[in-house]
């Protein structure tokens, strides 16, 4: 294992971070990076709001749900889709853009946030840093629009807390291999069984990391998480940004 694979396979989420301030250039490098990831035609549709300023960044930890790790780190990165640029470009040539126009365009642009994202993941890891991402930033997404000035074609997607660590944190289990890798055509027959054998260790991690507190494991949590109703200001959002989700 050479030291990419050793860092990206190390990887864990941490929610306590002290308040000692990124170096600029190492930020920089961080969005070097994000930007360097593969995306679609060379579109670059993703854009990246770094936020520092407290007050912004306390009204975001209100906006995804209180997480105090928002509110707590010095840097709260908000990844964006982002199809503005494509509009000028269009505008400059007498085009018209239509990759709003489906949900293809939606899951273009996510592709490319999620891509850019993991680059920004390990590059922050590299420098001894830690990360959280929050899916949360798309609880109340026309008052992110609103408080970032986001234009038109241009969406939150995830935001990425980035910190000094404050203390360790353990790193989670992950599916078994065979579960999520499927070699030519995908594999269901063992499915159950690899789902109940993770739920097993996922409840010993939990009872472990908890003093026996809790001990719920994969299945129960997604199976609970994934019941709740659908966020209709996603969807009503989307369309107010000028994105067609037929």
């Amino acid at each position: 294992m050479n030291e990419v694979t050793k860092l990206l396979t190390e990887h864990r989420s941490f929610r306590s971070y002290k308040e000692d301030m990124i170096p600029e250039n190492q930020l920089q490098t961080i969005v070097q990076s994000a930007m360097a990831a593969a995306n679609w035609i060379n579109g670059q549709q993703v854009t990246i709001i770094g936020v520092t300023d407290n007050d912004i960044k306390h009204r975001l930890y209100e906006l995804v749900g209180h997480q105090p790790y928002v509110d707590q780190a010095p840097v709260f990165f908000v990844f964006c889709i982002d199809f503005h640029r494509a509009k000028l470009a269009g505008e400059k040539h007498d085009k018209t853009i239509r990759v709003t126009d489906s949900v293809d365009g939606l899951l273009t642009g996510s592709t490319d946030v999620g891509i850019a994202m993991g680059n920004a993941i390990a590059a922050a890891e590299s420098f001894g840093l830690g990360t959280v991402p929050i899916g949360g930033i798309r609880k109340n997404p026309e008052e992110v629009i609103e408080l970032l000035d986001l234009p038109e074609y241009v969406f939150p997607i995830s935001g990425l807390v980035i910190g000094y660590p404050d203390g360790d944190s353990a790193q989670k289990p992950r599916l078994p291999v065979d579960a999520v890798y499927h070699k030519d055509s995908y594999k269901t027959e063992h499915l159950t069984r690899r789902i109940d054998e993770y739920d097993e260790q996922m409840s010993g991690y939990m009872a472990e990391r908890t003093n026996g507190e809790n001990r719920r494991d994969w299945s129960t949590g997604v199976a609970q998480f994934y019941s709740n109703p659908v966020n209709q200001k996603v969807t009503d959002t989307l369309k107010k940004q000028g994105f067609k989700t037929e």
